[in-house]
């Protein structure tokens, strides 16, 4: 191999080195300015309403007025008034600073009763009201227009992050604590009660 020769062959080695190292320096910028997000479903509320049956389908009945589907457990005829336990789930979306978007579906029955306090004694138990201390990520003030509102962050047991308005004389109780005491309302999932799911429904102290 003549010196000519190498001299290209070290060229295009050169070459080819320089052109690995771009590629994997613009790769690694892309996956850093990537956004992490996870996602998960959780259950979010549930309701009781009142419902006719329609036409039976096998082992199945339709709900009038909506004709949805549900199995006839109760051996119900047509015609017969009742009451359904209705759930709505979400899909929680948490990014890197801990903002949520949340995904709600749309009503769907879920079981039958033939009186309305075996439904309501249901729903006592799968919508939990419980008095609790949470983190307190920190306050804040905003101004717009001369007006200046209050707000409150906090942490709940499940992890998401709730922004929550106060007034000028809860602030001030706010400055300096790292724990508040609040009143959740504890949304369990009806195949798995361990998997709940908290919402803010006020503050425990005036």
């Amino acid at each position: 191999m003549n010196s000519k020769t190498k001299l290209t062959v070290v060229l295009v080695c050169l070459m080819l080195l320089l052109s690995g190292c771009g590629s994997s320096s613009v790769l690694h910028t892309s996956a850093g300015s990537e956004q992490i997000m996870e996602s998960s479903r959780v259950p979010w509320d549930y309701r009781i309403q009142q419902a006719t049956v329609g036409d039976l389908v096998g082992s199945d009945m339709t709900l009038l007025p909506d004709n949805e589907l549900l199995p006839n457990d109760g051996n119900y005829a047509t015609g017969d008034t009742i009451w359904i336990l209705q759930f709505m789930d979400a899909e929680l979306t948490t990014d890197e600073s801990q903002k949520n978007e949340i995904r709600l579906s749309t009503w769907s029955p879920l079981k039958s009763y033939p009186d309305q306090g075996s439904a309501e004694k249901d729903l006592a138990e799968l919508k939990v009201a419980v008095t609790t201390e949470v983190g307190l990520v920190g306050v804040y003030k905003t101004e717009y227009n001369g007006d200046t509102r209050n707000f409150a962050v906090l942490e709940l047991p499940t992890g998401n992050r709730v922004k929550q308005p106060v007034d000028d004389e809860r602030y001030e109780q706010l400055k300096n604590v790292q724990k508040v005491a609040v009143v959740l309302e504890e949304v369990h999932d009806f195949a798995d009660y361990d998997l709940t799911y908290a919402k803010f429904r006020g503050w425990a102290n005036p």
